[in-house]
């Protein structure tokens, strides 16, 4: 089984803490909507046959296409690959493109998905953050979205500066009054050559403070598993049976295939990227060549990653797979660099699974780059 993945890089305007590859004009949306067909073709023979059981609208902001659109793209995707009978696909959007007709049409398409991101329900943490969408807004898309779709997933933003526990608590109390069964929350972060990074910078907005973020995720982490919700990934939850299907076989290792400008695929032994310039991606598939890089990853960059994914779930890191797949020396390796975290409580060891516990959630990512073979 493996997934497509579809970047769609344009956006109404910038928010301040993306460092995502976009454009804010539309003059070219046609044509790379043409192109993004066009590479679905030119690679339908890159997955080796395997069933397509996810398709995945990001961005960028996708909600930016027309129904027409997003149906072409998805009938494309039929046209050269195997589909499952039931593949589930998401379309990430924004609340200020979500008005009653847009979700009334969506629901006619073969969108069953919606992943809305919302970052907040307060007006002026969407203005410090340069969204498009204001906070009666967030809750209008979402009314009218849980009426017409059973599987939405919402994005929260924590560890914003100035925001209260009590604010953020609110924040999780609102998102949770509307039903949905997945939510996906991300700590505030300082990309470089982002517009927040300038912000800070020269004063006009207070850096994010790591104590801030780690009583927010702790919040989170408590609100939500107490509400029937699994921590099933880092920085996500869901309702059983809402996971994530597209993202869960990327930490799972399955393979994907990336269309679009900045775009990355996996084929289980080396990743690809597309070039991130809408110009540059036009112009080479009106010569129908591929603009991209590939990486063919060693044994090391593999245990790396499983590692790195591994940990942040909660199927953690199989020994019994790592042995298999990387050698004895592997385990070796992981058991001596872990003990140390296992001794402080961060990891756990059962079954020949190692995790993260509790207390090592928030750390996690840490661990994993100390766990590395470098």
């Amino acid at each position: 089984m493996a997934g497509i993945y579809l970047h769609i890089p344009f956006c109404k305007q910038a928010c301040h803490y993306c460092d995502f590859h976009f454009l804010t004009s539309m003059k070219n949306k046609e044509a790379m909507v043409a192109a993004l067909t066009k590479e679905i073709d030119l690679r339908k023979d890159e997955l080796g046959g395997e069933m397509i059981e996810t398709i995945y609208f990001g961005g960028g902001t996708p909600s930016v296409l027309s129904t027409d659109e997003i149906e072409f793209l998805i009938e494309s995707v039929y046209q050269n690959f195997e589909v499952v009978d039931s593949p589930e696909i998401t379309l990430e959007a924004n609340p200020d493109d979500l008005s009653t007709d847009q979700i009334t049409q969506l629901r006619n398409t073969r969108i069953n998905r919606l992943s809305i991101g919302i970052q907040s329900f307060f007006d002026d943490d969407l203005k410090m953050m340069n969204r498009a969408h204001n906070a009666s807004e967030a809750q209008k898309s979402l009314a009218e979205a849980t009426h017409r779709f059973d599987n939405i997933s919402i994005d929260l933003i924590y560890g914003v500066p100035g925001m209260s526990d009590e604010k953020w608590k609110q924040n999780i109390e609102t998102a949770l009054s509307f039903g949905v069964p997945h939510i996906s929350s991300y700590a505030l972060t300082v990309e470089p050559k982002t517009a927040l990074k300038k912000l800070i910078a020269t004063g006009q907005i207070a850096a994010p403070k790591d104590e801030v973020a780690a009583s927010h995720f702790r919040i989170l982490v408590e609100t939500l598993e107490a509400s029937g919700f699994v921590h099933y990934e880092l920085s996500n939850f869901g309702k059983p049976g809402y996971f994530s299907r597209n993202n869960s076989a990327y930490w799972l290792g399955k393979k994907y295939l990336g269309i679009g400008p900045s775009a990355h695929s996996y084929d289980g032994v080396s990743r690809s990227w597309n070039v991130s310039n809408n110009s540059l991606y036009l112009k080479s598939m009106a010569k129908d060549e591929l603009p991209g890089e590939t990486e063919v990853l060693s044994v090391a960059d593999r245990y790396n990653e499983y590692i790195m994914t591994g940990l942040r779930t909660i199927w953690g890191v199989s020994l019994e797979k790592v042995e298999t797949d990387f050698g004895k020396k592997y385990v070796d390796y992981l058991m001596g660099e872990s003990k140390r975290f296992i001794d402080d409580g961060l990891l756990s060891l059962e079954n020949n699974v190692l995790k993260t516990t509790l207390a090592g959630k928030f750390l996690c990512d840490g661990i994993a780059s100390d766990l590395f073979l470098v």
